[in-house]
């Protein structure tokens, strides 16, 4: 496999996007059969996601005005082809495949390249071109065929009101060889519908979202941002929603608001999120229903089994927020991921032979009691309301056999690295697992850090080492022999340039279930 270029040269040719360096050269054929477009329609960035050891998605929505009238970003009412390149260079003297495809007016011109055939292990650089315009150029990589190290990244939760992007900016000044966001990568409410700590920077599209237009929108807005563009552009991705790309805290045909034409507004969600993302076409909705839940191999060292947390789960229980004394989150026939999903996740662990298997998920798995003393306070949309399928899950971990499982989480707001335990009330339960919680990009704006009451909630539940209330995302560096998992946290986002900084490392030998 080839060296990795620099850093600065990849970000370089990148922001040179539409420039004369890449027109010229080995560049793409006149585009005769394009009609001219009346400006740059690449103003979404680009992405590529999915990857396996032969393939990839490569990703763009075509979109003129991204916040014009109806969700359709200015684009005219027709379908647009768009011709798409991969090389072996930055510069794509070494063109190895291109093609075209057609960006169709009921997709929101969205494009989705879904390649095979390709070499494994292997650096590529894409780049898309429509209407005369040519986009800028993304880096991405197929999944190695042999054991070795892998740089991941994980982010979720990034209220576009609540801040700026800097975290997504400083992830990819990390050279991650792929990210994995854990949901909430829009939020559908109006604008100051969710006010956070110290207000909002910077102010959503108008109306909650409910309409195909409304989502449509919304997604041009957060897509719009160069931060996020920056992290998209830099490796691959590997996607799955939360509760806020639809609605806060639904569950399954469950409407947290009680609105009517519930399962019509998860269609539309659907359809925008699909349209928005670098997915494989097994992903491709189908009404009221949308397959997020998939395993992604990256060569014999890591498996990634990406859950659903909301599709398939009971209500939450005590109506929902944070409880104390609520019985029926105990109850054993309460499922979050459902029968069908937990059995394939757990058929899939039993049947891993990657050295670590990283279960991608939403929402916080391991027990946290925030009353202190005696009796429990815990969130109900969490795994602490479903208490028993927890149990049944992490002793379906144990069980299975699989090698080095480690939980990755969204949703807290917070950094957490904790122990996953049969039994979190006994310190001496078996550990079965280990939980990496990534705080959030920009949502609850700055943060805080009241160290008073950290170290309470830390004593109250001893299986949770970490605890961070500032924004930030993980790196974890995986190689046979550990995980190392860096904490990353800015300390604002209420303006730009904050430099993010390191300030909690973690390491999970192999073999071990635990915390170092």
């Amino acid at each position: 496999m080839e060296q990795k270029p620099s850093r600065r040269v990849f970000l370089s040719v990148a922001a040179a996007g539409a420039g004369g360096l890449l027109l010229t050269g080995a560049g793409l054929a006149p585009a005769a059969a394009s009609r001219a477009l009346g400006g740059d329609p690449f103003t979404l960035g680009i992405a590529s996601g999915d990857p396996s050891r032969e393939g990839l998605v490569l990703w763009t929505r075509l979109a003129l005005d991204p916040l014009g009238p109806g969700g359709r970003g200015g684009m005219p009412a027709r379908d647009v082809d768009v011709e798409w390149q991969l090389a072996a260079d930055e510069r794509f003297a070494r063109v190895v495949r291109a093609g075209t495809e057609t960006a169709r007016w009921e997709r929101a011109h969205s494009v989705h390249v879904e390649l095979d055939g390709l070499e494994p292990g292997r650096e590529y650089f894409y780049r898309f071109r429509a209407g005369g315009h040519l986009s800028p150029v993304g880096r991405t990589r197929t999944a190695p065929a042999v054991l070795s190290p892998l740089t991941l990244a994980i982010a979720a939760c990034a209220h576009y009101e609540h801040g700026y992007y800097t975290a997504y900016r400083r992830l990819a000044e990390q050279d991650p060889d792929l990210v994995v966001h854990l949901g909430d990568y829009m939020y559908e409410y109006a604008p100051r519908g969710y006010t956070a700590l110290g207000g909002s920077v910077r102010r959503h599209t108008e109306g909650k979202c409910a309409t195909l237009a409304d989502y449509r929108m919304r997604h041009a807005q957060y897509k719009s941002d160069a931060d996020l563009q920056a992290a998209h552009a830099v490796a691959p991705w590997l996607v799955a929603f939360d509760d806020h790309e639809i609605e806060n805290n639904w569950a399954a045909g469950v409407s947290s608001s009680g609105a009517a034409g519930f399962a019509r507004r998860r269609a539309h969600a659907f359809q925008a999120y699909y349209e928005n993302m670098p997915l494989r076409r097994a992903s491709l909705p189908g009404g009221a229903s949308m397959r997020i839940h998939r395993r992604v191999d990256w060569g014999p060292l890591a498996r990634f089994h990406l859950l659903d947390t909301r599709q398939f789960r009971d209500d939450q229980a005590c109506e929902d927020g944070l409880r104390a004394g609520c019985d029926d989150r105990l109850a054993t026939g309460r499922t979050l991921l459902g029968e069908d999903q937990r059995r394939w996740l757990l058929d899939g662990l039993a049947a891993s032979g990657a050295r670590w298997n990283l279960v991608g998920q939403q929402v916080l798995m391991a027990q946290r009691d925030s009353k202190v003393g005696p009796g429990t306070e815990v969130n109900m949309d969490s795994w602490d309301g479903y208490a028993a399928e927890r149990t049944r899950l992490l002793t379906g971990f144990r069980d299975s056999g699989a090698a080095n499982p480690v939980v990755l989480t969204g949703d807290a707001h917070m950094h957490h690295a904790a122990d996953l335990r049969l039994d979190f009330d006994d310190p001496d339960s078996p550990r079965v697992a280990v939980e990496l919680v990534t705080s959030s990009v920009a949502s609850d704006g700055d943060g805080y850090r009241d160290r008073g009451r950290i170290a309470e909630t830390l004593a109250e539940n001893p299986h949770i080492s970490y605890l961070d209330q500032r924004r930030g995302y993980i790196v974890c560096r995986l190689t046979s022999d550990e995980l190392r998992a860096d904490f990353r946290t800015l300390d604002y986002i209420s303006r730009r340039g904050a430099p993010a900084k390191t300030s909690a490392r973690f390491t999970v030998p192999a073999g071990e279930s635990s915390l170092v």
